[in-house]
Order: structure tokens, then sequence, then C-alpha cells
């Protein structure tokens, strides 16, 4: 890590297709791949130079590094930009700090996101510094330098201003040596920004994220939602809405797979998206989306729920005794968190999608996000060798001999597993409900909907 809290930069070439050109991290890939172009230095205004770097970060998404440089004056700047599309929720991440070790935890903000420390009631709005990869020690370390740039400047004109903002400057600096815990908060309406969890794939009691619906006005600021639709008939990204019917001819999604083409989130090719209602027994409807990629062999499926909100959350617990308890279905909403205590494992409801699986399905699919697409796993340090362990003991627990518990934890009660004693109730599974939380109904965007006495 560089004195500011910057990473350095360093590689060649830059791919062709999707996949090549966003490259997970990894130690084992000495070639990597860079652009480099000449750029003009703002400061002394001759020629440096700027890389581009396209690059997979683990447990999060692709991004866009960009370092500048010039030989000549020595400035220097690094900048992130998010190689993904706006996220369907926005987010916001809570980290209290209390050890030298946090303040080494990577951060990605884009330029959009808000900043916040409450204890200095210091704030760093959105859209004031550009999209950096950085530390938490890195964003404290940006912000002394800001404010300490003009302090001679204001000695001479403002001594009052000066004199006070020394004594901030010396706040923001004595968080750095932690003599108190803190909290930063990041606040990002595109769901672009993160925090590293150094202790994944267990939880991290002291980092908190909640996923929370944009408002209009975000939306508009973001520019993905017009003002006003003036014609409601016209075309959409290439696809016009479906005006109701009331004839004979009525779209049936009970009875048959609807198709619609779409872009594939690989290789952005076009392709086809299929989607059915589909009746769980004793739970209820849900829609099944599959999308299957020609060109690059891409497939995934998605759930949605069909039905509206419910009033209250639902816990539903498993206790695994027997191999048969591999092969019952599973419905997890993209709302549910999945734990499994014996593993010290909790995931957010965003980072595994809506899947109809099975049990052995799901363990699966979390095996593949913590172990199989990270490419931490390799090499000899303490974070591959728990990662790899985390593996093992999932591929154990997925024969079903060896007991363990499976918790999915859904606010919106949209998520199932299959009773195998049907109609009589179930020994190994229990289901509890509960009055959801404030932070919870802001998740899903209930605290700002009315929906009672609405005209």
């Amino acid at each position: 890590m560089a004195t500011n809290g910057y990473h350095d930069l360093t590689m060649t070439s830059t791919p062709a297709s999707q996949s090549e050109s966003f490259p997970s991290i990894s130690a084992d890939n000495e070639e990597s791949d860079v652009t480099e172009i000449e750029s003009l230095c703002v400061n002394c205004e001759k020629q440096g130079t700027t890389k581009f770097l396209f690059i997979k970060i683990p447990f999060y998404r692709e991004v866009i590094l960009s370092s500048f440089s010039c030989p000549h004056c020595f400035n220097s700047n690094n900048e992130i930009q998010s190689a993904g599309q706006i996220q369907v929720k926005g987010i916001r991440i809570t980290l209290t700090v209390k050890k030298t070790e946090d303040l080494d935890r990577q951060v990605v903000r884009s330029d959009v996101a808000n900043v916040c420390i409450p204890e200095l009631k210091f704030e760093i709005p959105a859209s004031s510094q550009k999209g950096t990869l950085t530390t938490v020690e890195g964003i404290i370390q940006r912000a002394v330098d800001g404010l300490e740039h003009q302090q001679p400047l204001r000695r001479a004109m403002d001594p009052d201003m000066a004199e006070k903002l020394d004594k901030f400057i010396e706040s923001l600096k004595k968080l750095l040596q932690l003599e108190e815990s803190f909290t930063l908060t990041i606040d990002d309406p595109t769901g672009n920004s993160f925090v590293e969890n150094p202790k994944a794939p267990c939880s991290d009691p002291n980092l908190k994220v909640m996923y929370y619906v944009r408002t209009l006005e975000q939306d508009q600021e973001l520019g993905i939602k017009a003002d006003t639709i003036e014609d409601p008939e016209t075309e959409i990204n290439g696809a016009t809405p479906i005006a109701d019917e009331t004839d004979n001819n009525e779209l049936d999604l009970t009875n048959e797979v609807v198709s619609f083409p779409t872009n594939c989130p690989e290789c952005h090719e076009p392709c086809t998206t299929n989607m059915k209602l589909v009746k769980i027994p004793h739970f209820k409807e849900v829609i099944i989306m599959a999308t299957n990629c020609d060109k690059c062999g891409h497939r995934s499926n998605e759930v949605k729920s069909g039905s509206g909100f419910e009033p209250k959350g639902k816990m539903i617990k498993l206790h695994v005794t027997d191999p048969i308890d591999m092969s019952r279905d599973v419905l997890k909403s993209e709302t549910c968190t999945i734990l499994i205590p014996e593993l010290d494992v909790e995931t957010g409801g965003m980072a595994i999608s809506g899947k109809f699986t099975t049990v052995e399905g799901l363990l699966g699919d979390l095996k593949d996000m913590m172990v199989g697409s990270n490419p931490f796993v390799g090499g000899d340090s303490d974070q591959s060798k728990k990662l790899i362990e985390f593996g093992k003991r999932l591929d154990e627990y997925a024969t079903g001999n060896t007991p363990f518990t499976l918790i999915l934890d859904d606010p919106n009660s949209n998520s199932f597993i299959q009773n195998i004693c049907t109609p009589d109730p179930d020994p190994s599974l229990t289901e509890e409900e509960y009055v959801r939380s404030y932070e919870q109904n802001e998740m899903l965007g209930l605290n700002d909907m009315k929906t009672e006495d609405y005209c």
C-alpha cells in the first residue's frame, strides 16, 4: 500500500471480449492487461501517462481503474469507475473502525457516493470527488490533504476559519491513531460502492450492508428515469409496452412460456429470456426467468415473487440430518439471507440472486460464489487456506451425512423449503414469522410507501 492509501497500478495491452477484459485479481497472473495513453497534466500542462486497468474485484464486480502520473512535476491521480450497470437498488455500508486492520480495508467509492463520519459530523458529499479504489485510511488521509492544501492562504485571508480547520484536521488525524473507535458510512444510490470483508466467507459484525429502493429524485439525478412520460405507448429500450387486453387473446402466464429479447449479462450479445408463472404447492405463485446465450454459452435463472409484499418476515430453519434432505426443493428470493451457524456464514440477500433449486444446489451455488469464482483461492495465504477449508466443509455437508442447520431469513416472506412430510408437520423444519425492523422496511422500500387511505 502506498503512503497515501492508494494502490499502485502497473500493467500492459487490452483484451477484446468482455470476459477477457475483466480478469480477476490474482497473484498468479503475472501478465496483467493495461492500456496506456498520453494525456495532458493539469498541473504543469506537459504530457503525462494515464493507465487503464480492467479488473474484477472478488465478492464485488468489474471495475475500470485509471492511474495518471506526470514524470515532469510528479503529479499523480487514481480513479475508479464501475464497468457494470447501475444496480437495481442503492447501498448503504456502515463500518465500525476499531483496530488497525480496519484502516487497511479496501474501499471502492463511486463518484456519486456520500461518505460520512458521524462522530465528527464530517461528510464528503456525492460528486465532490472522483471514484476511487483506496482504503479506509486513504479516505481520511485524502480528506486531510484536501483541507490542508489551502490552509496557508486561509491563514492570510481568514485566520479564524484557518484556526477552526486546524482543529478539525487534528481531529481527523486522531482517527488514524485509533484513540477511539469511529463509524464510516458510505451511501451510494448506484449500488456500486464496496467495503472489504476480511473475514469472508464469514459474516463481519463490524460491517453492515443495507440495500434500499431509490427515490424518484435519486433516479432522476442518475439519469435513469424521466421526469414525466408523455406517451406511454412510446418504445422504451427497443421494447414496446404490452397494452392491456380484454379479449380472448389475453396473455396467459400460467399456461404459456413468454419469451422476450434481452442482452447477455456476460458478453452483451442479443439473446432470449424465457419467463413463466409457476404455482409452488403449499406456497404461492412465483415467476421463473431463464436466460440462455448461444454466443458465449452463459445460462442463468432467477425467481421473482408473483405476489405483493407480505405483512411479516419469515425465518425458515432446516436441520439437515439425512441425505434425503439434500433433494428438498428450495426457493430463495432475492431479499433472502442464507445462514449456516456451524460455518459462521451469513450472506446478504443480494449475494445470490433469486433461485428455485434444491438444498444441494444451494450449497453448490454458495461454494461457487465463495470459493469457485474467488481468485484469492490459491497460494499459501491464511485467507486462501480458510476458503479452501470452507469449500471442503460445504462438500461434506452436501453429502447429507454431516448434520448442519440451513436458515433462510426473508424479510418479505417469499422464500420456501419443501416439507417432505406434507400434510403432516416436518420435525426437521421450522418456520417463524416476525415483525420487520425499520431497516428491513427501508430495504424493501416500504417506509415511504403509502398503502392506506390513498387518493
